[in-house]
């Protein structure tokens, strides 16, 4: 076999190599939550909530695989949508109706509520941000809301959890407060909140070029040491602090009348600084225009002119001009009115 012919075939297998890596890693986000529900209902807590975590990082590296090797797609995004649903809506759902004290007849109801919120959330993501640039997730990201929850058990069984005394009470600790209604007002907050318009910031673009990448690098770095060193202490805490972070500043900007609207907020700038009118309204679920009459409906008043440059309009033009030099004028319906002495006379020739 001629050598020259080799290199072709392994330039195919390489490339799709690189375009099954992205899809790879989201069938293992789709393995980490199958086997975490499996692992709950053995009453493995301790374990469950590692594979969430685990199926966590494979969705936050799956996206940047596929954007870094250019091999994105539509079907990588809706892929990842529907691994997410399971992995971060239905098994944490799970994890946290078995691990519940006392859960009677009726909590499930609270899986099934949890889960379709993460499922329309997910919806409305492709709709809407799916393979944009963006600075704020629409609603709670539905891996922040299962991580939630899945990591609770993890910080349940923590020293800062059995030994924090809360303030201004009688030595009460954080393991004396009644969870087991606060577990299923938890639930319910974050699945209103993965369907709500509160604006969650995105993970920020680490760097050395500004003083907001360079904080960004100190944040994401602190963050990945404490979740090595500290998990269970840490992961728990820092995503309920998101949670509450997005809810309150939302309603302290809301309150004192400074909320920008939603195409401010959410999208990342152009290079031009100005972001397509489509994708703007198409990120609150009003319908984006499509096609050519969509385009002639945002156009102003100037655009919609005749194309001046199409034959039939320099036709018309070619007549009017020959018109105007006393050649084929078109009869004149009735007196022509006389013309005032401060404009010039048209139907004249050219003047010498």
């Amino acid at each position: 076999m001629n050598p020259s012919h080799r290199v072709p075939v392994r330039r195919r297998a390489v490339r799709r190599a690189v375009v099954l890596l992205p899809n790879g890693l989201t069938l293992f986000n789709l393995f980490c939550g199958i086997y975490a529900i499996i692992l709950a209902i053995r009453g493995e807590f301790a374990t469950a909530p590692a594979f969430i975590v685990l199926g966590g990082i494979a969705d936050t590296l799956d996206g940047r695989v596929a954007r870094a090797t250019g091999t994105g797609s539509r079907f990588g995004e809706e892929l990842d949508s529907l691994v997410d649903a399971i992995s971060f809506g239905f098994a944490p759902a799970v994890i946290m109706y078995l691990e519940m004290p006392n859960h009677g007849t009726w909590e499930w109801l609270l899986v099934f509520i949890f889960t379709s919120c993460a499922v329309m959330r997910l919806a409305r993501f492709n709709v809407e941000q799916a393979g944009r640039k963006k600075t704020h997730f629409h609603g709670l990201p539905s891996p922040a809301a299962g991580l939630t929850l899945a990591t609770y058990y993890w910080f349940s069984q923590t020293p800062l959890y059995n030994q924090t005394v809360i303030l201004f009470t009688d030595s009460k600790t954080l393991s004396d407060l009644p969870w087991h209604v606060i577990l299923r007002g938890l639930m319910a907050i974050l699945a209103a909140l993965m369907i709500s318009d509160v604006p969650y910031p995105t993970i920020p673009s680490v760097g050395y070029r500004s003083f907001r990448q360079l904080v960004a690098s100190v944040v994401v770095g602190g963050s990945i040491v404490l979740l090595v060193v500290r998990r269970e202490e840490f992961i728990f805490p820092a995503l309920l602090a998101y949670v509450l972070y997005g809810a309150v500043k939302w309603l302290i900007i809301g309150f004192i009348g400074r909320s920008s609207t939603p195409d401010e907020i959410f999208w990342e700038d152009e290079p031009n600084g100005v972001e397509p009118r489509d994708v703007r309204r198409a990120a609150f679920g009003r319908p984006a225009p499509i096609g050519p009459d969509a385009m002639a409906a945002s156009m102003s008043r100037e655009d919609r002119r005749p194309d001046e440059s199409s034959p039939s309009q320099s036709l018309r033009r070619r007549k009017r001009r020959r018109g105007h030099r006393g050649g084929n004028r078109p009869p004149s319906t009735g007196p022509a009115a006389p013309p005032s002495p401060s404009s010039p006379d048209i139907t004249k020739g050219p003047t010498e």
